[in-house]
């Protein structure tokens, strides 16, 4: 027999932080803004204390995208820790469970995924990403009649969705795709010419990528929109990866020196040695990273030759006061140098899920498609503002949408960051879009002004 939480009559005093999803659940509204800042002080005696909702996650907490995967893990566990000090989703906690995917591939991802509803009953699987297809997990999800939220940061998702909605209405990705890399990166060149912030040497463009579909989604990208703000395409590598040897590849740019470099690689330990090697004898050229500057290990290793790195995210905390509160918690709870931005990711899908669920009136187990179906709905139509921004999902695509490239309202697209690392010893300046910005962009320390 088939088994929904009921929502129990409010009995919250107004303005009080008890039982705040319990709360949410009475709301009438199809929108719904979060508010994390909420959390800042906790209430113990609203600690749920029902029967257990379990809650998974596949991700890879070995091999070489483990220092990601360890905060995925860290994002979902704190998520849980706070949503349960506030009363659980109508008044029951939750309880997460962890499976290691490793080096990610689909059989391993689905593998990971189908143990945690076997042997876990889990409600729903909150990622982080998984390398692979991006259209793996759907397919359990799909089969189970659960909920699955992940960053895989995939057109593909997008794809897979649309192509049969009534499949796959339980699978939502919290980020934009990664496509949007492409011409977000291209706006955001112009704006830097246009505000007089840097001007190009030559209409010379090196593109850097490594094999798999996220990075050469983002560089075909690139390059099939170059041409439209005045770019040539003089490089268009494709490199193994991991790699620590960027040898023959700078010779190809220094041999014909591009006004920008940009990477679609992300992994950080290897863009990390590309500054170290190309520090000693350095072109004109603006350098693009993707993503992998974000996490503490590439300004580790990079050290001084890190200075003037611009690079991008689609999915990260916020330099606010909200995003700058988590960062804080999160430090204090995982330690130091924890990296925060890659643990916000299933921190704001798991509040996304289980406010939709209180509003849903309860979670279901796997066989219960009925009730996750409510809950899938809520999930569609609110938007939630959390420490990565605002998430909106995209209707029959069930991703986030991005801005500003895609919508020109911050409330309703979450912000396509561009950051720059000036000091190795902090953390990077936000430098667009605004009105998030927290710093200015300055030309790195190679290029002669």
């Amino acid at each position: 027999m088939k088994q929904t939480s009921k929502v129990p009559a409010p009995n919250v005093i107004a303005g009080s932080r008890r039982n705040f999803l319990i709360k949410g659940a009475a709301a009438t509204a199809a929108t719904l803004t979060g508010m994390p800042a909420m959390l800042f002080s906790m209430n113990s005696e609203a600690r749920a204390a029902g029967d257990p909702i379990p809650v998974g996650q596949c991700g890879p907490t070995t091999d070489f995208a483990a220092p990601d995967g360890i905060e995925f893990k860290n994002g979902l566990t704190l998520a849980c820790e706070e949503i349960n000090a506030l009363g659980g989703i109508l008044g029951r906690p939750l309880e997460p469970f962890f499976e290691d995917t490793a080096q990610m591939g689909d059989a391993t991802n689905v593998q990971a995924a189908q143990r945690l509803v076997d042997r876990r009953g889990v409600h729903a699987i909150v990622n982080g990403y998984n390398l692979g297809s991006g259209a793996a997990i759907q397919e359990v999800a799909a089969d189970n009649g659960i909920i699955y939220l992940h960053y895989d940061t995939t057109i593909g998702h997008n794809n897979l969705v649309k192509s049969n909605p009534e499949r796959y209405w339980g699978s939502f990705q919290g980020d934009p795709a990664e496509y949007w890399y492409g011409p977000g990166f291209l706006k955001f060149l112009k704006g830097l010419e246009e505000n007089g912030e840097w001007k190009r040497s030559n209409n010379k463009m090196a593109v850097i990528l490594s094999a798999g579909v996220y990075a050469s989604n983002i560089a075909n990208a690139v390059k099939e929109q170059a041409g439209s703000y005045g770019w040539e395409i003089s490089l268009f590598e494709t490199v193994s990866a991991p790699t620590s040897e960027w040898g023959p590849t700078l010779a190809k740019i220094r041999q014909d020196p591009p006004a920008v470099i940009c990477f679609a690689h992300y992994f950080p330990a290897d863009l990390a040695q590309f500054c170290l090697q190309f520090a000693p004898n350095p072109t004109q050229s603006l350098i693009y990273m993707q993503y992998g500057p974000s996490l503490p290990a590439f300004r580790e290793i990079a050290k001084e030759a890190a200075n003037g790195i611009t690079f991008a995210t689609l999915v990260g905390a916020l330099q606010d006061e909200i995003g700058n509160a988590f960062e804080k918690r999160y430090r204090e709870r995982f330690g130091a140098n924890a990296g925060h931005n890659s643990g916000a990711q299933p921190y704001d899908g798991t509040y996304v899920w289980a406010t939709a669920a209180a509003l849903a009136g309860g979670t279901g187990e796997p066989g219960n498609a009925d009730q996750n179906r409510k809950v899938a709905s809520r999930m569609s139509s609110m938007i939630w503002r959390g420490v990565t921004g605002s998430t909106r999902f995209m209707p029959l695509e069930n991703a986030a949408f991005t801005y500003p490239t895609q919508v020109n309202d911050p409330s309703v697209g979450m912000p396509h960051q561009f950051l720059q690392i000036q000091d190795y010893k902090k953390g990077p300046g936000l430098i667009a879009p605004a009105p998030y910005n927290t710093a200015k962009f300055v030309l790195p320390p190679w290029i002669k002004a």
